[in-house]
């Protein structure tokens, strides 16, 4: 079965979130997925909501957009710090990054 894909409903929903206790500042997920994620001033990464507003809030979670999909799962993969952290919303398993099975 498809990570993006639950016999017979579709496309499961993800949400994405970022240890900023491992970050590293390196930005790379913000260039793969600017609409995602983004530097604040204290130069660690942070996810944004669907309204573009930068989430501080320590385990903030945002939605991956289906379109934006393979650049989170690159930041994933490609991050430093191995912060970036990918789940399903349904059963909050991560399906992308260091907690993946």
């Amino acid at each position: 079965m498809n990570v993006q894909q639950e016999a017979g409903t579709g496309v499961e929903e993800l949400e994405v979130w970022i240890d900023q206790d491992l970050c590293t500042g390196d930005g790379i997920c913000a260039q793969y997925a600017p609409e995602v994620f983004e530097l604040d001033i204290d130069g660690l990464a942070y996810v944004k909501s669907a309204d573009d507003e930068l989430l501080q809030t320590p385990g903030a979670t945002a939605p991956v957009p289906l379109p934006l999909l393979n650049d989170v799962v690159d930041s994933a993969k490609e991050c430093p710090g191995e912060c970036i952290h990918v789940r399903r919303v349904s059963d909050r398993t991560e399906v992308y990054g260091p907690g993946a099975e």
